[in-house]
């Protein structure tokens, strides 16, 4: 698998080879194939195969040595253009688009993201110029497969940009990026002309925490983590409005798989989406330079920041105190409320229906009682959720060090290379595991308020008719439902399986 992107301008070039002898390969025959020409597909019905002429260039000898290109042999081939899956060119964790590359399996747009680029306050010097320090600003902001860049301010630490975009939204549980950058391209700079643009810090936002027809003006923190530490480098005021145009449309959209069904029908492997993104992301960044002014393949690097063990620990705390809670209970450390818990136990040991619609019922009422400290603004770049405030000399050195590793011998530096992959390894299962328990907690934290919404309503209906049920007969239907044979189980996941996928975590806002 290899990744194309239109308007195809390149392309297939398949040679077949002799090797005969080590590191020597003699060329039997190639075939260029112009992508134009390749058959498209939507799903996994295979399409018809081609035999494809070898050709092969020779020397003909005579007057003038010139080289012919001439018929070698056939292969035979069966390719074709993937349009059922997505090409993942950003992180899962803010993904900005999840739609299948095949317009035709597009579905209707559910709104309209409008974003404000303002302002910016307090930049710090980011390069010097005639002897004093200077900062040429501009913003970047990528949604879905729109870039959209301001114009540069020269020589301010207070720029405007008051510019206006728009996207058309496809799907709630998405996020859009806003990068500050300093522009070191310009004329009088006392820096190299091949300089990157420095960053100097970024905003992500995520769409589902944004309530419908509202806007949100707010000045976000600037932050980035530099090897000397985390670092403030200003502010910059966003106006931000999500316009939908059906509630159902967005309520229906997190009842749906969160990739397109090719994602789950015929999975992918884990080396080919870390290969396919790679190389998404350098088309990605070819495209950017090209366009004018030139969009630095910096802008389209993002890093990510190491603690998710943190982040267990945060999604664990809550457990940890219902065990104090219980431990106190245990040994009466409050009279009262051990013997009305003990009354409790006493009549769900008689009546085991109300159980299950207790447990509903005070959800729901945790629901409403966080009601009142939902979030009123997005969220943004956390420093102490990312632990980079705290971060030792060290580890900011190995962070920043390059890979491989310049500082040790060639053994320490191929065991170092080897621990740390393997550290990285650990740290994605981590994440994971710590996004898993974030989006349980975003169930009643209304971070996401439509998502929040549909399970407390969920709560209470769900407490309703189990309290009308017999519980008998609940527990009857679920074990039947849970025992189904294989044939009356389908392939895609299930509705609470993509509504849960589609909760916010926290990892938007991690540096």
């Amino acid at each position: 698998m290899f990744v194309a992107a239109e308007p195809f301008e390149e392309h297939l070039v398949l040679s077949v080879e002799d090797r005969v002898a080590p590191n020597k390969d003699e060329v039997l025959g190639k075939t260029v194939i112009p992508l134009q020409n390749i058959d498209r597909r939507l799903d996994y019905k295979p399409v018809n195969s081609r035999w494809y002429n070898l050709e092969k260039h020779v020397i003909v000898e005579g007057d003038q040595k010139k080289k012919e290109v001439k018929f070698s042999s056939r292969i035979h081939l069966r390719i074709c253009l993937e349009g059922g899956y997505h090409v993942l060119d950003e992180s899962t964790h803010y993904s900005s688009d999840l739609r299948p590359t095949a317009k035709q399996l597009w579905k209707p747009s559910i709104g309209v993201l409008e974003l404000g680029i303002l302002s910016a306050q307090g930049l710090l010097p980011m390069k010097t110029k005639d002897g004093r320090g200077t900062t040429d600003a501009y913003c970047v902001a990528k949604y879905g497969q729109k870039w959209v860049r301001t114009r540069t301010i020269i020589d301010s630490f207070a720029p405007k940009w008051n510019e206006q975009y728009t996207w058309e939204v496809y799907d709630p549980c998405t996020v859009i990026t806003i990068g500050v950058f300093d522009n070191c391209h310009l004329q009088g700079g006392e820096k190299a002309a091949g300089t990157r643009d420095t960053r100097i810090g970024k905003v992500r936002i995520r769409l589902s925490t944004l309530e419908t027809d509202r806007v949100y003006t707010h000045s976000y923190p600037l932050i980035v983590l530099l090897p000397s530490g985390v670092k403030k480098m200003g502010e910059v005021q966003l106006a931000v409005r999500f316009t939908c145009s059906s509630l159902l449309n967005i309520l229906h959209m997190y009842s749906q798989p969160l990739l397109p069904k090719m994602h789950y029908l015929h999975p992918l492997s884990v080396m080919q989406l870390d290969n396919l993104r790679h190389q998404a992301t350098q088309i990605v960044s070819m495209r950017l330079s090209r366009a004018e002014p030139p969009l630095r393949k910096e802008v389209v690097d993002m890093r990510k920041s190491k603690a998710n063990f943190f982040r267990i620990m945060g999604v664990l705390s809550p457990l940890v105190a219902v065990g104090k809670w219980f431990d106190q209970i245990c040994h009466w450390k409050n009279p009262l409320t051990t013997i009305l818990i003990h009354v409790l136990f006493v009549i769900l040991i008689l009546y085991p229906e109300l159980i299950l619609p207790t447990i509903f019922l005070y959800l729901f009422l945790i629901g409403v009682w966080y009601f009142r400290w939902r979030p009123r603004q997005p969220p943004y770049m956390d420093t102490r959720l990312s632990h980079a405030d705290t971060a030792h000399p060290d580890e900011l050195d190995e962070e920043f060090d390059t890979f491989p590793t310049s500082r040790q011998p060639d053994i320490v530096r191929m065991r170092y290379d080897r621990l740390r992959s393997v550290a990285g390894r650990i740290q994605t299962v981590v994440g994971d595991l710590a996004t898993q328990g974030e989006r349980l907690q975003s169930l009643l934290s209304w971070r996401d308020p439509r998502a929040t919404a549909l399970f407390v309503t969920f709560c209470l209906v769900a407490a309703v008719v189990l309290y009308v049920t017999p519980f008998r007969v609940v527990a009857f239907l679920t074990g039947l439902y849970v025992l189904r044979h294989p044939r009356f189980r389908h392939k895609l996941p299930s509705v609470p399986l993509n509504f849960f996928r589609r909760l916010p975590a926290r990892t938007d806002s991690m540096l």
